[in-house]
Formats: structure tokens, sequence, C-alpha cells
């Protein structure tokens, strides 16, 4: 992956909803002389040796854009946790400034502080920090009451963001009847109901099992659909990285060693130590349906009438199209049978006939996911971008050798980082 130049990062600073320039962050006494020899670029263990002062973070540069889910990772100790928490002032940096919204955070007094934590910044934990003495929507009001907003506005936000997160019947339960999953699910609408526009959330899905930990993946993907917040995401775990993350940052003793979207950072590490630390993940996580398609070769333009749409599916030796507007948007998949019914019973247009729409995809569809719409599928799956264009189709044999093959697929997603 290319090295952001600092014109580039400059750019990306002035269009980011979050950015994070030049923070160190030194914990201890001397933090003068441990930060001129941060600055200098001294280790870590040394400027302890030294000085007695243990560097937190050293010359962190991180922008995270408007909607995005940027997340943070990194092995134990590797400044992750302090990193989110100087994005919010929990932990104040040694220097180095923090903007939000082109407002800079570390610039605030007490009361401006106080503002941008009621307005501009939520934040979820690891451990679902419940008040058992309160009910599941008092849990997720409190805040709310703490920023003085009236208490009927409270309860209907606390309540909209319940049932955001699927607890919209447990409004009186007690903390201790709901089960890990739901406690953290409590956690989540907490920090949905101060309507903030960036949710910094540290390891939240860390202390459940495995299947819980996936389904609240999943739903997390799913509600940034619809709520579009902008995401910093603290987590240890690479596979929960690539899963939830649009782009990655990697940290080793508090500086970030590599930073770019889960592919580029799985398939071009930038140093042995990155390589090592993405060696075991799943190449299935990295596959897209975009990575393996092949150009639409069925395709057939909506307004087409029956008979022609034969003459064009028998000319290329096709028994399955897909239909397309003007736009080239994706209407559904028919079939040369049923296009020679329509043909001999009236000779419409194609894209008045009855369309199937379950074998298709769109581009940045995982491997994974792919899996059970392959294994239904009994001709090539169309591809669709973000705006509904057919894109493209993936044949079910190259799906297959995909499947089946680590290698494959690495080779597959390695094609994608190219191009």
């Amino acid at each position: 992956m290319a090295t952001q130049t600092d014109d580039t990062r400059k750019t990306n600073a002035d269009t980011a909803m979050v950015s994070i320039r030049n923070v160190y962050k030194i914990f201890g006494n001397d933090l003068d002389e441990a930060l001129e020899l941060a600055r200098g670029g001294t280790a870590k263990d040394a400027i302890q040796e030294q000085t007695g002062a243990v560097l937190g973070l050293s010359n962190v540069n991180i922008d995270i854009q408007r909607g995005q889910i940027f997340v943070v990772m990194g092995l134990s100790g590797c400044g992750k946790s302090t990193l989110v928490r100087c994005i919010n002032r929990l932990i104040e940096p040694t220097a180095g400034e923090v903007w939000i919204d082109g407002r800079e955070v570390t610039a605030l007094d007490a009361d401006g502080l106080r503002d941008m934590r009621r307005n501009e910044i939520a934040m979820v934990f690891q451990h679902f920090g419940l008040m058992p003495h309160l009910n599941v929507i008092e849990n997720v009001a409190w805040p709310l009451q703490l920023a003085n907003v009236e208490r009927k506005e409270r309860l209907e936000r606390a309540a909209n963001s319940l049932a955001l997160v699927g607890l919209g019947d447990w409004h009186s339960s007690m903390p201790q009847q709901l089960s890990g999953g739901m406690k953290q699910r409590v956690g989540l609408a907490r920090g949905l109901a101060l309507d903030t526009p960036v949710l910094l959330m540290d390891e939240p899905f860390s202390a459940l099992d495995p299947v819980i930990r996936r389904d609240l993946q999943d739903e997390l993907m799913q509600l940034q659909q619809s709520v579009h917040k902008t995401i910093a995401f603290i987590t240890h775990d690479l596979n929960e990285a690539v899963r939830v993350g649009d782009r990655i940052a990697i940290m080793r003793d508090g500086a970030v060693v590599q930073e770019g979207t889960p592919t580029e950072v799985v398939l071009s590490p930038n140093s042995d130590f990155v390589r090592e630390f993405t060696q075991d993940i799943r190449m299935h996580a990295m596959v897209t349906a975009g990575s393996i398609m092949d150009q639409p070769i069925s395709e057939l333009p909506g307004a087409m009438t029956a008979s022609d749409a034969v003459t064009a599916m028998e000319t290329n030796n096709l028994v399955h199209g897909c239909v397309v507007d003007e736009q080239r948007r994706f209407l559904g998949a028919t079939y040369l049978s049923e296009v020679l019914r329509e043909s001999r019973r009236g000779d419409g247009r194609i894209d008045a006939m009855e369309l199937y729409h379950e074998d298709r995809v769109q581009d940045d569809t995982v491997l994974d996911d792919l899996v059970p719409i392959g294994l239904k599928a009994q001709h090539p799956i169309a591809v669709i971008d973000a705006d509904g264009l057919l894109v493209g189709e993936i044949p079910l044999d190259r799906l297959a050798a995909v499947m089946v093959s680590d290698e494959a697929a690495a080779a597959a997603a390695a094609d994608n980082v190219e191009a």
C-alpha cells in the first residue's frame, strides 16, 4: 500500500469527520524529555529506561471519513484504547490535535468539551456498564438525563434506540435478567440514544462468545446502513476487524504501523510484523463478489421484445439472462424457456415479465456470504454495485473453485487489490 504524503494527509484531514494529527501520549514524569525523545525517534523501551515515562501514543495520524467504520487494532498494550480515549479526551493527549467535524477537541475548555461529549461523541464500552438498580430503558436514558434532556423526550429517544437494536419489548427488564449479548445491545442503544454523529466503540464484543459476537457484528453492519454513524471501533481480533471495518489501522508500541482497507492490510503487509500479525486471517473473509466476477455476458435490455431476446440468447448460447433498464440497473433475471413462452403468447417487453432476484449479490459481498447463494444457484450470479447497476457475473465453476481452496481465494483477493 502506498504511504500517504503530507499533502494527501492534509486533504483527508480537511474532509474527515474525525482527524487525529501528530498525537503523542506519555504517562509518568519527565514528559518534556520523553516527548523530545519520542519525536526524535527513540524507541518506547529506551524512553522508559532513560526517563521512567511510558510512551502510550507516538505521532499518530488518522483520518476517519464521515459514515465510516474505522477499526484500530493491535496486541494488548499497543495503545489502541488510549487512542480512542484521546478522541473524547477521557485521556488528555500530551501533544498533537484531535478534530471532530472541523472543531478542535484538544483546544476546548471544560464547557466546550462537555458540550462536545453531549452532542458529538458517544461511547460504547467492552464491559456494558449497566447500572443494576435501573431497568433497561432507564439505563439507556441515563446519559440523556445527565445532559438535562426532559424526561418525556429522553424516554422516547431511549425507546427508539432499543427498537433499533431489537430490544423494543425489554424496556422494563432489569440488567440481571439479560444475557451478555442483550446487555451489549443495551450499551449500544445507550450510545445511539445520544444521537451523536461519532460513536467510539472500545472492544464492544470481546467479552461475548463467538456466536453472539458474530451476530452482533452483523447487527452493527446492518444498523450502520440506517444510522450512518462515524465509528472508531477498537478490537484485537483481526477477523472482526476485517469483517466490520471500512479501513483498518494496526498499532504497535503506540504507533500506527499500517493503515488501509482490510484487503490492502492483509494482502499487502508493509512489514514482517504486519505479515505475521495477519497470517491467520481466513481468506474467505477477504474475497468479495467483485474480485471473482466476470464482465456480464447475459445482459438483456429491458425494452427488448421477447422474440428479440430469444434471438439474442440463442445466438450467444444463453439459457439465463440479466435484464437491465436504460441506465443498466439490474431489474431481475429470466430464463430462455420463459422468454420463449412470452414470445409465443404476446411478444411483450421482457421487463414486463415476472423476473427473479434470488441469484444476485452486491459487489462487496464476501465469500462467506456468497456460499449459501452459490449452493442454491443454477446459473451465474449477477453482481450489482451500490447503485443497483449490473457490474458483473460470477460463473458457478469459479465460485466452486474459490470456495474449496484458500489458495484460490487468496489469488482472487490479490487480483482484486492489484486491479
